[in-house]
């Protein structure tokens, strides 16, 4: 694969692209870092405050018709939530293991438990189907926003949807959350899917009905046939991961959750007590919209750093190089299949890495066959299983103490050791939850 000269001449003057050309494990720490008070404007204009409210509104407006119709969402009254856990053993393990440091408190965010999908994806693919399946509705007259939603369990009304189609372009987990939730609804719904989607996923998606397409090539494929696809029928609705507002206001929709699961375990996350979040990334969309609605949440007293595969460092790339979504990773040469399906995307988004340009505190990337060496860990530690791809998080604490950069990092921001000591550190788990039981066996098998 040839380098292009840009990408020859980044990698002339800078370490950090010299290692990911050479695809080596990676510490990225954004140079355009800005304290919140300088982007709160910017930002402001593009996503707001009370646009995140809207979505986290009307998913509670959909909780009864959830409820109803999902019942492992019952002990969350309807609402697609997950646990919060600490995990005490893990974090003695990594530092016994990689002999360095991790202080303050270790915990996971279980969105690899969410109910429905399983993943984090169904955070905003399942919130972006439901505005969807909302705004048709209200559009024919079908209901109105003072209505009990069970009415969307009706038959008339999914014989409504039935004229409709949904299709979204996917490595996986977000076919799942849109291909599950769609076909529940009534939708007709197609899936395509790249070259890296496992085949258990296909396979899911088929047993509920969902049109599952196949590329042997990248995901940036498969969303530009989707895309395509969609356009070409009037009736069609294209789920971008790409440059979804709505998928982006779902995701954004966990910090509020997640405060009030911190709450609720004692945790305060302030200037003395800063909280440091890892979250595995793809194109960007999920992390990005988590990113995004913590810094709104919690300013400049949380951190936020992505994780990603050596060889799919997308969203590093684009921001790294300012490149955005003209950068793919096969021009610094850059080529193979990874472990990690759920983030194998040769190219980020465009509104994501914009968006998030300013706010994202820097990014790692972890070679797969440590993505295994994790998910053992966490099964001999703790005793529960997360994907290889959602393992890509505890490269974050595993690393964060080591790095120079970060070491910089954490004395630019005033994180003293004594605020380091008090700080909460949460692994965010992207999924898992619907992996078959034969493939857990493989993963801890797999040696790379």
């Amino acid at each position: 694969m040839m380098i292009k000269d840009y990408a020859r001449e980044m990698i002339g003057k800078d370490p950090v692209f010299a290692d990911i050309a050479g695809q080596k494990e990676t510490v990225w720490i954004n140079d355009r870092y800005l304290s919140f008070a300088h982007v709160d404007g910017i930002s402001q204009l593009i996503v707001s405050d009370e646009d995140i409210a809207g979505a986290e509104e009307r998913l509670r407006r959909f909780a009864p018709y959830i409820r109803k119709c999902f019942p492992e969402t019952l002990p969350d009254e309807g609402l697609i939530e997950s646990p919060l856990r600490e995990i005490g053993s893990m974090q003695q393990a990594l530092i016994e293991t990689f002999g360095r440091e991790i202080p303050g408190r270790l915990l996971l965010k279980l969105d690899s438990h969410l109910p429905i999908a399983g993943s984090v994806k169904a955070r905003g693919g399942i919130y972006e189907v439901l505005k969807h399946a909302e705004d048709l509705a209200l559009e024919a007259g079908m209901i109105s926003e003072d209505d009990d939603y069970e009415r969307f369990a009706d038959e008339d009304m999914k014989e409504f949807f039935r004229q409709f189609t949904v299709q979204v372009g996917s490595t996986g987990n977000l076919g799942l959350s849109i291909g599950i939730m769609s076909a529940f609804l009534g939708f007709k719904v197609k899936v395509h899917m790249s070259a890296d989607a496992r085949q258990w996923k296909k396979d899911l998606l088929r047993s509920k009905g969902v049109e599952v397409i196949e590329y042997e090539e990248d995901y940036s494929t498969a969303v530009l046939e989707g895309r395509r696809s969609s356009d070409l029928d009037p009736k069609s609705y294209f789920v971008d991961d790409e440059y979804s507002v709505p998928l982006f206001l779902g995701y954004a929709v966990a910090a509020g959750r997640l405060d009030e699961q911190l709450k609720e375990m004692g945790i305060d996350v302030d200037g003395e007590h800063p909280l440091i979040v890892y979250i595995p990334c793809g194109v960007g969309g999920a992390p990005g919209g988590i990113c995004y609605g913590l810094k709104r949440l919690y300013g400049d007293n949380v951190h936020v750093f992505f994780c990603e595969p050596t060889l799919f460092p997308s969203v590093l790339l684009g921001m790294a190089s300012d490149r955005y979504e003209e950068v793919n990773v096969s021009d610094f040469g850059l080529t193979g299949m990874s472990a990690a399906d759920g983030l194998a995307c040769a190219s980020p988004s465009g509104f994501v890495t914009r968006i998030d340009r300013n706010l994202l505190s820097g990014d790692f990337t972890v070679e797969d066959g440590i993505l295994f060496d994790y998910l053992r860990m966490l099964k001999e530690t703790e005793d529960f299983f997360i994907e290889p791809s959602s393992c890509a998080a505890f490269s974050g604490p595993a690393r964060l103490m080591e790095s120079a950069a970060c070491r910089d990092y954490l004395q630019r921001q005033g994180l003293t050791e004594k605020k380091m000591t008090a700080a909460t550190q949460i692994c965010w788990a992207t999924g898992g939850k619907l992996v078959p039981e034969e493939i857990w066996g493989k993963y801890m098998n797999t040696y790379l």
